[in-house]
């Protein structure tokens, strides 16, 4: 059993056949978790992955079921990172999959460098506006949509700093910022190597750029096919069903 806490709600990640403690006041995950942990290569059978910026802890759950190494997630929200490990206690993963209440400036000189074989995060995307009435009202979600706590920059370098040597590091982020993710990229010696374009519809813009770097990696990048989310009908791309409820066609 699970204790749920004022408005949880136990969700199913039906793809994967687990369960996630959600809240509507505190955190939902997004569809570009998903795309996320669907995007960045594990290591199969061992391996030491670090999932920064982890919400209620949806990657480490939606990597556990394509990997058999060990996942930390590191969460600077105390709610957040509560209920993620007793998410991960109910599907009784929590002897790989563990949660670090923490700030993740702080996970270099906690843990020491150049510990894991990938890290993932998807980060805050929005900087934080001139005018304080257009961040959100709502702390928990001001803190997971704007870099109040840890910018871009932060991201990628403590991804650098965590990942080993070529190792790999990927995140989800909006296409806005392409550049200036390419660029702290090499910054930091996360060589561009995958990148892909998301596109709501066939026709429209890419919404969501997904991108993995190799520690000092050769430069060679490669772009793959662009993934839509909806169909003509409006319905979700068979990729996509496949990703949130493991339907093949």
């Amino acid at each position: 059993m699970v204790q749920l806490v004022e408005d949880e709600r136990l969700d199913y990640l039906l793809a994967e056949n687990l369960r996630i403690i959600q809240s509507p006041s505190v955190f939902s995950f997004s569809l570009d978790a998903v795309l996320l942990a669907r995007f960045a290569y594990v290591p199969i059978q061992k391996g030491a992955i670090l999932d920064l910026c982890t919400g209620n802890g949806i990657i480490p759950l939606l990597l556990s079921t394509r990997t058999k190494g060990t996942i930390t997630g590191v969460e600077i929200q105390e709610r957040l990172a509560n209920m993620a490990q007793r998410s991960f206690a109910y599907n009784n993963l929590d002897d790989r999959l563990k949660v670090l209440h923490q700030d993740i400036k702080e996970i270099p000189a906690m843990l020491g460098h150049g510990k894991f074989d990938v890290v993932t995060c998807n980060p805050p995307y929005f900087l934080v506006p001139e005018k304080e009435e257009k961040i959100n009202a709502n702390i928990h979600y001001a803190i997971a949509r704007h870099e109040i706590h840890c910018t871009l920059e932060d991201v990628v370098r403590v991804s650098s700093q965590m990942v080993k040597q070529g190792g790999k590091a990927a995140f989800v982020h909006r296409p806005g910022r392409f550049l200036d993710i390419v660029t702290l990229m090499r910054k930091y010696r996360l060589e561009p190597k995958r990148i892909q374009f998301v596109h709501s519809r066939v026709d429209k813009p890419a919404n969501t750029l997904l991108i993995e770097g190799i520690k000092d990696g050769n430069p060679d990048m490669k772009i793959l096919p662009p993934l839509i989310v909806y169909d003509e009908k409006g319905e979700y791309s068979p990729e996509v069903r496949n990703m949130l409820y493991g339907e093949n066609e």
